[in-house]
């Protein structure tokens, strides 16, 4: 266990071991402080490691996403984010066995567990981003019929994430600029869980540091790409 651990750590640098140690000892420490619920703990600690191994280009990650959507799921229920529900239960959760398959057909060859990197064309782009606000504008006014909490944050939140996600699936470095925004609003919105009394404190801690980590996760996929993963430039 050790020496696979060892092994699994070993080419992780030190701002990336303290990253990931720092971000568990703060959800942890809050956690106790605020009397957090054992499930939004759950649901924070496996939220942090899995973005952060996805930032690595880890498959691994999806391993950890399992069950962090799971619980994430059932947290969001409790304060009627009903977007961000459906969104984990129905999307998130065959994604990960999606993405899993995916990125095991595209290893890296001279890492095991890591991925090679794409991104889109410039058109790519374009269509993505119009097709975005499409989505946000009708699923917004979906939710807000169904009274939901902050109907077209939720689904602002949802829309990206669905997208980011498929981006992320496929290899496109450009889901981090789209992982930037929903982190952004997400944490936007559990701020008004906790201002409408909430205890979740974890939940909020762990997207405030999913912002960090796609910032991360954007400069260090850049990197990976540029050190010529793939040379070619792929659009959809």
């Amino acid at each position: 266990m050790i020496n696979y651990l060892s092994n699994y750590f070993k080419d992780w640098n030190l701002f990336e071991k303290i990253w990931l140690g720092l971000s568990t000892l703060i959800i942890l420490a809050l956690s106790y402080h605020w009397h957090d619920t054992w499930y939004g703990v759950i649901a924070s600690l496996t939220g942090i490691w899995c973005v952060v191994l996805v930032a690595k280009g880890r498959i691994s990650n999806y391993y950890v996403g399992i069950v962090n959507v799971l619980f994430y799921a059932y947290v969001a229920l409790q304060w009627r984010y009903y977007g961000e529900v459906m969104l984990n239960i129905g999307y998130f959760l065959p994604m990960q066995f999606v993405g899993l398959y995916i990125w095991n057909k595209n290893k890296d060859k001279k890492k095991t567990d890591s991925v090679v990197v794409k991104t889109l064309t410039n058109k790519s782009r374009i269509i993505w981003v119009i097709f975005s606000v499409v989505g946000v504008l009708i699923y917004g006014f979906i939710l807000k019929a169904m009274g939901g909490k902050l109907p077209f944050a939720d689904s602002t939140s949802t829309i990206l994430s669905v997208i980011a996600m498929v981006l992320m699936a496929y290899r496109f470095l450009e889901q981090w600029v789209l992982w930037i925004v929903v982190d952004v609003v997400t944490v936007i919105m559990w701020f008004a869980v906790i201002a409408d009394g909430g205890n979740d404190i974890a939940i909020l801690v762990m997207w405030m540091a999913f912002l960090v980590n796609a910032v991360y996760g954007l400069i260090n996929w850049i990197k990976m790409y540029r050190r010529g993963n793939e040379n070619r430039i792929y659009g959809r």
